[in-house]
């Protein structure tokens, strides 16, 4: 206790005799002032140990100067049932603080001192070393009693027969020991709380603390129980419980063989699945009435929200259909039962389908060149799912005369996830289109057509002279340059016109003059000659016309 707190003591004592004195008044012995003075020791409430019942643990402590407490007894109660402490530990590692944690009392049966399980009042008595002392009257409650604990199962529910037996066990922990010992007698709530909710049942527990319920019926694997227990008594103190969830059956195995009509399900289409259900417990009998569920998968799992559940026939036979669903990403089928009691094995039961997603094509450029070279590109996109990959999906060029039949392929590529697509190909124009014919990842998908054209041109007449011709002497070639509109060859006299020569023996062709052509169409291009050789004239095209083939090629000696 704090000094300021305290009661005076001698001093005031003295004065109020010497008050008294004066009045004539008896005076009582100083000593009897000083039995009225407060202890400085002080003691706080004791407290039994969650963990361990068989202990307690209390502070104390002294207000004297220099002064230490020396000593911690303690006496529990319980009717006329006394047992006397004499001594409580302090705890080292707590300066002011005395417990029995070390040393937890015990039953007199497990070799301790207390003679019964109950609710012991405390009484603490601490000294310090000046000789002061202080007892607190009950400082606390020893819960020394059974700490009650529960096991709890079922027995395993089968196709057969769907019922389930709760049991179990109660059983309590002892004070001080440890000792796990059957709590008989007693009344256990267990309860069914998935739907259907089961009525509650209160089965007793035996000699050995165990019990066993009535059987639940029709139970389904993952119902849950609710299985309790709570007491308040000198015997037990506490409450348990537990829910369990029933994980535990004994599965019915069915032989099930199934197949899809096809692989791949475009957009408006739809896949078959049939299949027959067998027991093979049974002769391979068929099985009549039984559930599956049936539906698209992606890696083996099922998707639920798309499946459809068919019923055997007599014959154990089924059959479902599977239509195409735009946007999902579907790499398969897959049939699971509907019953949970049964098994189709080791074995999935399913099997490969594609649903390819529908698919755009966004034109983005298209050209015609005129060394007679298409060029078009395009994006590739799913229609639904724009992060859908279409890397390396295959965009073809297709040409046809009218743009409505006869489409061929002239090109192809593979498409990219970011950058368009470009495709190549040789022709001299018509109809266009790019394509991208149905694959696994997506539908067929074909871009707006487009129309390319350019004037066809030719040489015509063409001739190298004179021949033979001297060395260094000029050769003169000629020609008509013509192109074809209106369903016929006409003179055409623009753009640039080439002489070409490649000397006796070598592959290469060079370029040795150019010029225009008259206005008539009409060529006259001249070169020097040095040796022997073939020579030839070449139209280029410009922005709308063709470039023209080679001309008619003239050998000439030079003498």
């Amino acid at each position: 206790m704090r000094a300021d707190l305290r009661r005076p003591a001698a001093p005031l004592a003295t004065a109020l005799a010497a008050v008294l004195l004066g009045a004539g008044g008896a005076v009582a012995a100083p000593v009897q002032a000083a039995a009225d003075t407060p202890s400085p020791v002080g003691i706080g409430p004791a407290v039994t140990d969650s963990y361990q019942r068989g202990a307690f643990g209390v502070s104390a402590w002294t207000d004297t100067p220099g002064a230490t407490v020396t000593k911690v007894s303690a006496t529990l109660r319980k009717g006329d049932t006394v047992v006397e402490i004499p001594s409580v530990p302090a705890y080292e590692w707590d300066k002011g603080r005395f417990g029995l944690g070390q040393a937890p009392l015990k039953l007199t049966e497990d070799g301790g001192t207390m003679p019964a399980l109950g609710r012991y009042a405390i009484d603490v008595t601490a000294t310090d070393s000046r000789g002061n002392t202080r007892t607190r009257t009950d400082a606390g409650v020893l819960d020394f009693t059974l700490k009650p604990q529960l096991e709890f199962a079922f027995s395993a529910p089968g196709w057969d027969d769907r019922t389930t037996v709760p049991s179990g066990t109660l059983t309590g922990v002892q004070p001080g020991s440890g000792d796990i010992v059957p709590i008989t007698g007693r009344t256990v709530d267990v309860q069914r709380t998935t739907p259907p909710a089961g009525p509650a049942q209160s089965p007793v527990t035996d000699a050995t603390g165990a019990f066993t319920g009535e059987a639940y019926t029709d139970v389904r694997p993952g119902d849950e129980f609710r299985v309790a227990y709570a007491e308040e008594s000198d015997e037990v103190h506490g409450s348990t419980g537990w829910t369990r969830t029933l994980y535990t059956w004994r599965p019915h195995t069915v032989t099930v063989k199934a197949a899809a009509d096809r692989v791949r399900v475009l957009p408006g289409q739809q896949a078959t699945v049939t299949g027959r259900m067998t027991d093979p417990k049974n002769g391979g009998a068929p099985l009549a009435g039984q559930q599956l569920q049936i539906g698209p998968s992606t890696g083996n799992s099922l998707h639920p929200a798309f499946a459809k559940v068919v019923t055997t026939d007599a014959d154990g036979r089924f059959t479902a259909r599977i239509p195409s669903l735009p946007g999902l990403r579907i790499d398969g089928w897959a049939a699971v039962p509907v019953d949970p009691y049964q098994s189709f094995g080791t074995t999935a039961v399913g099997g490969r389908l594609a649903m390819p997603q529908e698919a755009r094509i966004l034109l983005r450029s298209r050209a015609l060149s005129n060394d007679a070279k298409v060029t078009a590109s395009g994006k590739l996109r799913a229609t639904y799912d724009p992060e859908a990959s279409v890397s390396a999906q295959p965009v073809l060029l297709e040409v046809s005369a009218d743009g409505r039949t006869g489409w061929r392929q002239i090109g192809s590529a593979k498409a990219d996830d970011y950058y368009d697509t470009v495709v190549r190909a040789g022709s001299r124009g018509g109809w266009y289109r790019l394509r991208h014919p149905a694959t696994d990842v997506l539908a067929e998908a074909v871009s707006n057509t487009f129309r390319l054209v350019r004037t066809e041109t030719r040489i015509s007449g063409a001739n190298a002279g004179p021949e033979p011709v001297r060395k260094g002497a000029y050769v003169t070639m000629t020609g008509s340059l013509q192109h074809y509109v209106n369903r016929s060859w006409r003179t055409f006299g623009s753009g640039s016109v080439a002489l070409q020569f490649q000397a006796k023996g070598s592959t290469a062709w060079r370029q040795v003059a150019t010029g225009r052509p008259a206005a008539n169409g009409k060529i006259s291009l001249r070169a020097k000659a040095t040796v022997d050789g073939t020579w030839r004239l070449r139209y280029y095209g410009d922005a709308t016309h063709f470039t023209s083939p080679f001309s008619w090629a003239d050998y000439l000696d030079v003498r």
